[in-house]
């Protein structure tokens, strides 16, 4: 039963289309309540109420947002709106219920649910962070991962593509499966939570190739679960497979945290424990004995969403022997904690050399040239992230990365500016890795707009 509620949907689907239809309604017919009973002078300070509560609700959250940065990203303008039109919203049912009898107090009074809802569901479509009940409460969707589900590679990937070509592929379902598993720390001992794990059509058949990985952080605070439910993962994998005979990356969420309100900065410290070791040897190891994929290092990538986009830019240059490619969304330039002499104090025994060593453009220009590749992307609403990526950008050029840099339109801090960015990732990636051919130019992906690089970087030496 518990779980039947969990995968209720807050952003889609009958539960959000209830609410914003009963808080229409009833504002509705509260208003109209006023106009029937001619009551024209108390509904025009009801209104003037609701007015200038929205208006400092607006002054406030975009002060609390924009000024003082208390979340340290902007909370975006669609977000700022929101709140102030949920603030006038509520001011004027408890205007009503406070000033008022009968039938307009009773309704006044059962208003104020929906209207606190309504808004908190509009807040929660914009950054499309809570997809369902359960992942408010982090309760686990996907079923455990058991031992046998999987096999080592069995074939080349060149070996699938041309046995599709001939029609003799071996059996395999039309869609991949999600689980969850605890993957052993021996190098680290981290406390890490369980990863999740999605395994695409080819990897779920009787003689799997050996398929790409992509190793894929949430942010903080975020879970394994969130990064899957909140970017829509499965349904963009299942998707790509579809249209590549059942091939796509096998996905690996590890924890990089070991619980939502910690920050391990992804680095090995005495505060959290040892995360870049978990992430840099017990997890490949983990993923190379127990799954079908390839070791070699372009085909695999570890990207993530703001902190964890942050951390893929730390751990990709530092270790160019296991990743290949990059890609990060709405990361920032540099580990960040509390302030810079406390977190170097903490987390790196104060020593400020090996604080700079995980700074991204740092790491970058250490490991010059490289080989690797550099898929990053930002919410069009939020310009600190756009500025972070075209730093880093840059960087990567000029450590001869191949580099794609693309903003989400209409995004900001937000899941949507994943969905945006690893949709198009996933397929430039995937025919470089050999999965396939792009099913469409990149020009053709209208969510996000394409950043020239080359030309930014003439217009700083200019």
């Amino acid at each position: 039963m518990f779980k039947r509620f969990g995968r209720v949907h807050l952003i889609v689907g009958w539960l959000p289309i209830t609410v914003f239809t009963i808080t229409g309604l009833g504002l509705v017919a509260l208003a109209v309540g006023y106009c029937l009973a001619r009551q024209w002078k108390a509904l025009g300070q009801r209104l003037a109420v609701a007015l200038i509560s929205a208006a400092a609700g607006l002054l406030a959250t975009w002060l609390v947002s924009d000024v003082f940065m208390l979340f340290e990203v902007s909370l975006g303008w669609m977000v700022i709106l929101t709140v102030a039109a949920g603030i006038g919203a509520l001011s004027f049912v408890i205007a009503c219920l406070v000033a008022d009898r009968g039938f307009k107090r009773i309704l006044s009074s059962l208003m104020i649910v929906p209207v606190i809802l309504a808004t908190a569901l509009r807040i929660d479509m914009i950054y499309g962070e809570y997809t369902t009940f359960g992942s408010i409460f982090s309760v686990p969707i996907y079923p455990r991962l058991e031992p046998n589900k999987t096999t080592t590679a069995q074939m080349s990937l060149e070996q699938w593509r041309d046995s599709a070509a001939q029609g003799h592929l071996p059996k395999h379902p039309a869609k991949g499966e999600s689980y969850s598993v605890r993957i052993p720390n021996p190098a680290s001992h981290f406390s890490a939570r369980a990863a999740d794990i999605y395994l695409p059509p080819a990897a779920l058949s009787s003689k799997p190739p050996a398929l790409p990985v992509f190793v894929l952080l949430a942010g903080q605070p975020g879970s394994p679960d969130r990064l899957f439910t909140a970017s829509g993962l499965q349904q963009m994998m299942d998707a790509y497979a579809a249209n590549h005979d059942g091939l796509a990356p096998i996905v690996v969420s590890p924890d990089q945290n070991g619980a939502t309100t910690h920050n391990s900065l992804c680095v090995d410290s005495p505060v959290y424990g040892n995360a870049e070791t978990y992430l840099t040897r017990d997890v490949p190891d983990w993923i190379k004995s127990e799954l079908p994929v390839s070791e070699s290092p372009r085909m695999w990538a570890i990207g993530g969403f703001s902190q964890g986009g942050t951390c893929a830019t730390q751990l990709a240059p530092r270790h160019p022997h296991l990743f290949g490619a990059i890609l990060p969304v709405d990361g920032e330039l540099a580990p960040q904690q509390g302030s810079q002499d406390d977190m170097i104090r903490d987390y790196f025994h104060g020593d400020r050399k090996a604080y700079q060593e995980q700074v991204p453009t740092t790491a970058i220009a250490r490991h010059a040239p490289s080989n690797q590749v550099l898929f990053t992307g930002a919410g069009s609403r939020d310009p600190r992230s756009i500025r972070n990526m075209i730093t880093i950008a840059k960087a990567a050029r000029e450590a001869g990365m191949d580099v794609v840099a693309a903003t989400a339109q209409g995004s900001g801090h937000d899941w949507h500016a994943v969905r945006s960015t690893w949709e198009p990732a996933l397929e430039w990636l995937g025919e470089r890795m050999g999965l396939g051919p792009m099913t469409k130019s990149m020009d053709q992906y209208t969510a996000i707009q394409l950043i020239d690089i080359s030309q930014q970087q003439g217009k700083e030496q200019a």
